[in-house]
């Protein structure tokens, strides 16, 4: 992690002594919301079938002008990832007594309601083109760094546990059906999670003139992680982060 916050200092000190060679700088802050999607890849069902959920965005940004169409835009947004998925699905927390009495390697099947939580600090720097007079208009591309704040699996419903994803072989003990489960829960899982992601971001905008010096800023932009998520993929499947970012923001352009 130190080598990661290492390369970030490192990183910003380049982008601000380039700065000095520029036309124009800006600066500004935005927020909005988050639509991000856990991408699952290969067979484990842990892992799959997860769609949208809705999040918060917001941050600090600066625009160094290279010439009046061309800008370097680096960040410092915090960002909602992850997913959420509802229906039968893989139960990953089963009590030890429980366990105990199922044959070996059985997976237990339930319908609930489940949210995976991921929060970052995410760091991107994009190249940008702008083109238009009063109206603006823009588009950017780069790479970004997410640092991981805090992950967490929420879970909700009641029900009676399966066998299978189908539903049609409930789990009995000495010839007993169990009862309905509730699932209701908030499970801290940042330990099963990699600290860092990387990744490249994306989008178009709108910047309209706000005062002599400012620009009120409209932005859509899309990003996707290329570093999967999980540390244990063997067990836990493997996920890349992904989402659309919709921002409005305000912009000040510093005098010379």
């Amino acid at each position: 992690m130190k080598n990661y916050i290492a390369v970030c200092i490192i990183g910003c000190c380049v982008f601000l002594s380039g700065s000095l060679f520029s036309q124009t700088i800006s600066a500004g802050v935005n927020g909005g919301i988050s639509i991000p999607q856990l991408k699952s890849s290969g067979d484990n069902e842990i892992s799959k079938d997860y769609s949208s959920r809705l999040a918060a965005t917001f941050g600090l940004f600066a625009d160094v002008g290279i010439t009046q169409q061309f800008s370097v835009k680096a960040a410092v947004n915090y960002a909602g990832q992850g997913g959420k998925r509802q229906g039968m699905q893989p139960v990953t927390a089963i009590p030890q007594a429980l366990s105990q009495m199922l044959p070996p390697g059985a997976v237990l099947y339930a319908d609930f309601k489940n949210e995976s939580v991921l929060n970052y600090i995410e760091i991107p720097v994009t190249v940008k083109f702008t083109w238009g007079s009063t109206l603006k208009y823009y588009l950017n591309a780069g790479p970004y760094i997410g640092i991981l704040l805090n992950a967490s699996q929420k879970t909700n419903g009641n029900s009676r546990l399966y066998f299978d994803k189908g539903g049609t072989q409930p789990l009995s003990i000495q010839g007993q059906l169990l009862p309905s489960q509730s699932f209701k829960a908030d499970t801290d899982i940042k330990k099963d999670i990699n600290p860092v992601n990387l990744g490249i971001t994306g989008g178009i905008g709108l910047a309209y003139p706000a005062g002599s010096s400012g620009e009120i800023i409209l932005d859509a932009r899309g990003a996707y992680g290329l570093t999967t998520i999980q540390k244990n993929t063997d067990a836990n499947g493997k996920s890349r982060t992904g989402g659309l970012f919709l921002t409005l923001g305000y912009a000040y352009t510093l005098p010379h």
